[in-house]
């Protein structure tokens, strides 16, 4: 377990407040990992090595410093720049969605952020809903736009609405079996016969193929939904 350490450093002089906020946020992020969010602040004190004045200093009470694990945890590992190159057009799509998961999955299916995950959800808080709202408005909208330009005629798209549901839902497809194989690896304990590697083109290939029969129609279907409205 993962403990605070002193409040000087090796030469003597007082941490920066900074760096003692970000240890203790450290410290709780592994003890809530591996306890949950129900235990006591006083447990949990004792576990990081401080004490509850101390605490309290840099988190007034245990909310914020569940807040502050939520956001350095879930929000805080997220790069702006997996948008761009989802978006990176003169590579094929294929590949986009290769490199992203490859460093999306190194980013964030690691054994602390799978085990917070899963603790959160249990504890109902909202957390985890406020985290897919986010991945559905920063990456499944751009895979699905990403989606109608490599796979839908171009007379379809002229007609297409916004991005539909049905079209969310069916990148979850994929993103969710992604998000599985962290949970399999680290809360299941189930070690996959294939190499990450081989395991994410065998989910993306696999995608693609029924997306490239699959997405045109989805749109097709918005799209002639959206003409019987308008007559």
């Amino acid at each position: 377990m993962r403990k605070v350490k002193n409040s000087k450093s090796s030469s003597g002089t007082r941490l920066d407040p900074a760096v003692r906020r970000q240890q203790i946020l450290e410290a709780a992020i592994v003890y809530f990992a591996e306890a949950g969010f129900g235990v006591q602040t006083r447990e949990l004190t004792r576990r990081i090595g401080v004490s509850q004045p101390l605490l309290y200093r840099y988190f007034p009470s245990k909310q914020d410093l569940i807040d502050a694990v939520f956001d350095a945890v879930f929000m805080g590992r997220f790069d702006n720049n997996w948008i761009d190159l989802l978006r990176e057009r003169s590579m094929p799509l294929r590949d986009r969605l290769l490199r992203f998961y490859g460093q999306y999955a190194k980013a964030v299916y690691r054994p602390e952020w799978i085990r917070i995950y899963m603790y959160a959800g249990l504890a109902d808080k909202g957390w985890n809903q406020n985290y897919m709202a986010f991945v559905r408005k920063k990456l499944l909208n751009v895979m699905c736009e990403e989606l109608r330009t490599a796979l839908v005629p171009a007379h379809l798209l002229k007609d297409a609405p916004p991005i539909t549901g049905r079209e969310i839902e069916f990148v979850w497809n994929l993103h969710g079996s992604m998000f599985y194989w962290g949970v399999r690896q680290n809360i299941l304990k189930f070690k996959s016969v294939s190499s990450f590697e081989v395991r994410t083109k065998d989910a993306i290939d696999l995608f693609l193929s029924g997306a490239a029969i699959h997405y045109p129609l989805i749109v097709e279907e918005a799209v002639n939904r959206g003409k019987k409205k308008a007559r």
